[in-house]
């Protein structure tokens, strides 16, 4: 390709046609581009959305998350699903997931891929708990899946939901005879769900929109990628929600009108207790679309994506400082400021997310499903004062204890030591007073001191960096 360029002088062609000559300039080239990247803490563009290649290679790497093993255990014969007539899949799914019920949230809008499928006469459903999703329209061809790989971050899969599709087992006179098979996703998934509002890694997002009576979004009009920094006004356009909020208002259960000034009546939308008469409630296994459980649906997305952001820029960042130590004959164990800064501008994101920086003050009482709730914090890890990252507040802020409950997730514990290390260290440093960043002057003094309890009681290796 040198060769051919005409940018190069005969001198240099003739130079360039050497071996030796060859590889020396292409491997300054390899250096002044590895230098680039460390200097700035950013990949070229093209680059930086490719995630296939060497640290992390997406595809080529083997999923370990919760759906993973699932689907190797159905094809081993290890495990059977049910077939349920009303809801197919979906009830042994939630079973053998450990998802709730009661995170039903129910999103009319058309913006997934099952869009044909979606109406405001059928939303379709999304069911959660802290490290799996599951999206299911009633009548639609397959149910979406997805889980949150420790190494791999995101993860999405299909499951054929069509009773024509169901495999027959071995076991004729059985009575689950009924064999689904899950699919990993390689493309579709990810080209809504590899973007800047995933963070520019395979992640997850919540968006609010205006919506038509058809349920497509007037796009004219914007959209909303929503977490708790989100103000609830701007919050669950395209949603149903159920559950009360007092004099604060959101986009849900509305239509979009006519009006461009005026697009939404969040009067209509206001403290609905239950689903419209339009839908068909036999088709949903929950009675409502619980405004708590979309309040925390949010805010998990949203810090998903910060885990998986952290453990990525890491790996990468990491990754070339090793190829340019090889090439400069360092040692193994060199590490430059540079390298040192990206993964650490990542973990300040991370951080952010973490303590619930810039969260959207709430005004009002919030009173959601209290089947929600319970499930929620069935297994919360608690102090000795039984205090736990999983109480709510909702009256000023989403929670007692402004610290994701995600901090005792796989995916945060799997994090690469590097970056563990430095949150964790500085989450102690904030805690206890050596840190004051002005992004966490949210957090008084009893919530810094409950949080660092709270942490030191249910996290053993917070609690040993604690003490060094």
């Amino acid at each position: 390709m040198l060769n051919s360029s005409s940018n190069y002088s005969a001198n240099s062609l003739i130079l360039l046609n050497h071996n030796t000559q060859v590889h020396t300039f292409c491997l300054h080239l390899l250096l002044l581009v590895t230098a680039a990247v460390l200097a700035t803490g950013q990949l070229p563009a093209r680059a930086q959305s490719d995630f296939q290649q060497a640290p992390i290679k997406y595809d080529a790497t083997k999923a370990t998350d919760a759906i993973a093993k699932l689907a190797v255990q159905l094809d081993s014969g290890e495990r059977r699903l049910s077939w349920d007539p009303q809801h197919g899949w979906l009830p042994a799914l939630l079973d053998a997931l450990n998802v709730p019920a009661s995170s039903q949230t129910l999103v009319f809008s058309k913006t997934s891929m099952q869009i044909e499928s979606i109406s405001p006469r059928n939303p379709r459903a999304l069911y959660f708990n802290d490290n799996v999703y599951i999206g299911a329209v009633p009548g639609a061809d397959w149910i979406e899946l997805s889980a949150v790989d420790p190494e791999l971050g995101a993860v999405f899969y299909t499951l054929d939901a069509r009773p024509d599709a169901i495999r027959e087992s071995d076991a004729p006179n059985e009575t689950q005879l009924k064999v689904p098979k899950i699919i990993r996703d390689q493309t579709e998934c990810l080209r809504c769900h590899h973007t800047g509002k995933t963070q520019n890694v395979p992640g997850y997002l919540i968006r609010s929109v205006y919506p038509k009576r058809s349920g497509h979004p007037r796009y004219e009009l914007g959209t909303t990628t929503t977490d708790h920094t989100t103000p609830l006004i701007d919050r669950f356009g395209g949603w149903f929600v159920t559950g009360s909020h007092g004099t604060m208002r959101h986009r849900g259960n509305a239509f979009a009108t006519s009006d461009s000034d005026a697009p939404i009546d969040f009067e209509h939308g206001a403290n609905q207790f239950q689903l419209p008469k339009r839908l068909h409630a036999k088709n949903y296994i929950h009675t409502g679309s619980d405004i708590v459980a979309l309040m925390v649906l949010e805010h998990q997305s949203q810090m998903h994506n910060a885990i998986t952001r952290a453990a990525y820029e890491t790996r990468m960042a990491y990754h070339y400082q090793d190829v340019l130590n090889r090439a400069l004959d360092r040692p193994a164990d060199f590490v430059s400021d540079s390298t040192r800064r990206r993964m650490q501008k990542a973990g300040d994101e991370l951080l952010k997310h973490l303590l619930f920086a810039n969260e959207a003050k709430l005004t009002d009482q919030i009173t959601g499903d209290p089947a929600f709730v319970e499930d929620f914090q069935a297994n919360a890890k608690r102090d000795e004062e039984g205090r736990s990252l999983r109480d709510f507040d909702l009256k000023t802020r989403m929670f007692k204890h402004p610290c994701s409950y995600l901090i005792h997730s796989e995916a945060f514990e799997s994090l690469p030591p590097q970056v563990l290390s430095y949150v964790q260290q500085r989450l102690i440093a904030i805690l206890t007073g050596g840190d004051n960043d002005e992004a966490f002057e949210h957090l008084g003094e009893t919530d810094r001191s409950n949080i660092l309890t709270i942490l030191t009681a249910t996290t053993p290796r917070f609690a040993d960096k604690l003490k060094k």
